[in-house]
């Protein structure tokens, strides 16, 4: 059995990441301040002998003798991560720091949740690991992106310095339940928006990609990154490689809810990519021939039948 600490464990990935380490057999301790975070999202698992959840913000130093840190912590939709963009920096920074230092006084495995993000506007297509990106650094989302990027170095400098062993991954966007249905991304906007009838607000023309991973790959992705050698330390991308358009997830869910709502069109937001698709070579040969298994109707399916419950019945 392992001891394992998931900071951001009450959030949407977050909570289905202590639901399989437990599964697994291990020990599990979620930090959580729950700003973005809840505990009805950790609810059932309360219960369990082995999970442990503790209410602390990650920019204060934590103290705790583990095995391994997921470092997950921090509000990830561009609603949540622009409500307080400082705060949302010192967040990925300084969260980062203290995490490193815990794994690195306790010779824990530690694992960053980065992002896409860092890609922002790519040049090319679709993203590979070695590709520096093309991000505003002062732009409305470069407190997300650009404190992605500084923990990303933070960690390799840990990891170069300290001999700390760090896992990275870059998730791409990714759905399920859990999710808020007011968290501004556009699978849970589109699937809440549809439900209710209302018309389907999508950004500029509509001819934007995306690439739509179900979360159960994404714990799998993570899981087996953890689990890898110390001589590979990443960054990996972790995404789904089948690229759609808005226009085509609107129409899509549109199609499953079986609602009358309308696409109407609004003006795209500063920064907002237009295009953003993984290059998974590397977590395929890295991560036991890892790659995503859910197609994105069957995982639409599943989030839809989520959020119509919960419309239902918010409790």
């Amino acid at each position: 059995m392992k001891r394992i600490l998931v900071t951001g464990g009450a959030g949407f990935i977050g909570s289905h990441l202590c639901e399989r380490l437990l599964k697994e057999g291990n020990e599990v301790i979620c930090l959580d301040n729950f700003f973005t975070g809840s505990k009805s999202k950790i609810i059932d698992l309360m219960g369990h002998p082995y999970f442990e959840w503790v209410r602390h913000d990650v920019t204060m130093p934590y103290y705790i003798e583990v095995d391994e840190i997921y470092n997950l912590a921090c509000p990830a939709s561009p609603v949540h991560y622009q409500f307080n963009a400082i705060k949302t920096i010192k967040t990925s920074v300084l969260g980062a720091i203290n995490m490193l230092g815990l794994a690195k006084r306790v010779k824990a495995k530690i694992l960053q949740a980065s992002t896409s993000e860092v890609y922002g506007d790519p040049d090319i297509h679709p993203q590979t690991e070695d590709y520096w990106g093309n991000v505003n650094p002062i732009g409305i989302r470069s407190c997300y992106d650009e404190g992605k990027r500084c923990a990303e170095s933070l960690f390799v400098n840990y990891h170069n310095q300290n001999d700390v062993r760090i896992k990275v991954i870059r998730i791409f966007n990714t759905y399920g339940p859990r999710m808020e249905p007011n968290d501004g991304r556009v699978v849970s906007n589109f699937i809440v928006q549809a439900l209710n009838g209302n018309d389907i607000t999508i950004f500029g023309d509509g001819k934007q990609t995306r690439s739509f991973q179900y979360v159960d790959d994404l714990i799998e992705g993570m899981i087996r990154m953890m689990a890898t050698g110390d001589d590979f330390t990443g960054p990996v991308n972790i995404g789904n490689p089948d690229e759609f358009t808005m226009l085509e997830l609107a129409s899509k869910i549109i199609e499953l809810t079986g609602s009358n709502s309308k696409i109407v069109h609004l003006p795209l937001p500063q920064d907002d990519p237009t295009q953003r698709q993984p290059d998974i070579s590397l977590a395929k040969e890295k991560l036991n021939d890892w790659q995503p298994v859910v197609k994105l109707e069957e995982g639409l399916i599943k989030t839809i039948q989520y959020f119509d419950q919960l419309l239902k019945d918010p409790k």
